[in-house]
């Protein structure tokens, strides 16, 4: 890893984002990673101050090259909140979105740079985000307005399922106005191009249907005949090993189960739902498409039990993990 340097951003500092995020650096084989936090330093006093996360030195540098990776210690580039006794835990907060949006904003720049070589996002609010005047629909589409990034695609990842969306943060009336062979092809193309990144040398890629029993035939829709099977038929005549149009209610358990390395999921809640089931603790989100690695956790805020200790760190901590080993 002597190479390696993530930033890990801060998220929304009001939810569990700084409290996974120490627990996640402070113990494990994380203690002592080569990683950056990008947040407001006094907000991770104050949550360890709480006594509700390991007991680590919070070291403050001006600039990555400052930084010195040892056990115990986390290295902070410190983003702060104007009043930052005054932010309310569990609360949104235009503050809390806006510096949520700032720390991805400088990890982009530092990314960009070659100062560091991945990014590793904590959860952010987009209703905070928001109402700080920053009118992104999430990560995936605030980092590719910082990148200038056309083609990118959402990517939830566990050991056992991965899933590439084709659309995510739009309604389900747009998605289906809006779905047209381009998108398609080119998802397909960056789930190959990304499988064989981290190590499928041939990568078996299944592309869900739209409608029920992948329409039946045209009985129940005509998206598949339409859209998804000239779609295919193009990416395998390019040499991708690509199956479907599938049924959404069965190709899931068949990729987990070992028989697809991943599939292509139509809209959000179509691959957002068997992932989070089988996989809501250790799952990673990840942007495909962007001129650097950014792994999530695949969980938001959690304003309920910001806080409180009670915020497991394990979907960060894997985050972390993965965007070191893909750096």
């Amino acid at each position: 890893m002597a190479n390696k340097i993530i930033a890990v951003t801060m998220g929304d500092p009001s939810g569990i984002s700084p409290e996974i995020i120490i627990k996640a650096l402070a113990e494990g084989k994380l203690s002592g990673a080569p990683a950056v936090v990008i947040g407001c330093l006094h907000t991770l006093r104050r949550v360890q101050a709480l006594g509700i996360v390991p007991d680590v030195k919070l070291r403050e540098i001006q600039q990555v090259s400052d930084a010195k990776f040892e056990a115990g210690v986390i290295n902070v580039l410190d983003e702060p909140l104007a009043h930052p006794d005054a932010l309310v835990p569990g609360k949104v907060q235009p503050e809390a979105g806006d510096l949520a949006y700032r720390c991805v904003k400088r990890a982009a720049e530092l990314a960009l740079a070659g100062e560091v070589q991945a990014i590793a996002t904590a959860p952010l609010n987009k209703e905070a985000l928001h109402s700080a005047g920053h009118m992104y629909p999430g990560h995936t589409e605030l980092l590719a307005k910082l990148t200038n990034t056309k083609n990118y695609a959402m990517v939830l990842y566990t050991d056992t399922l991965k899933v590439i969306h084709v659309s995510t943060h739009i309604s389900l009336r747009k998605f289906l106005d809006t779905l047209n062979c381009d998108r398609v092809e080119t998802v397909i193309g960056m789930a190959d191009t990304f499988l064989k990144r981290v190590g499928f040398e041939h990568p078996r890629i299944a592309v869900a249907g739209v409608n029920p029993h992948a329409g039946e035939n045209g009985l129940f829709g005509d998206e598949e005949i339409r859209v998804l099977t000239p779609s295919i038929e193009a990416m395998k005549a390019k040499g991708i090993d690509v199956t479907g149009p599938c049924a959404p209610d069965t190709v899931f358990l068949q990729a987990n189960e070992g028989r697809y390395d991943m599939v292509v999921a139509m809209y959000h809640d179509q691959g957002h739902i068997p992932l989070k089931l089988l996989g809501f603790h250790d799952g990673v989100n990840i942007t495909a498409g962007l001129p650097f690695i950014r792994t999530s956790a695949d969980h938001g805020t959690a304003f309920d039990i910001a806080w409180t200790g009670k915020a497991k760190p394990e979907s960060m901590a894997i985050s972390m993990e993965l965007a070191l080993k893909l750096a």
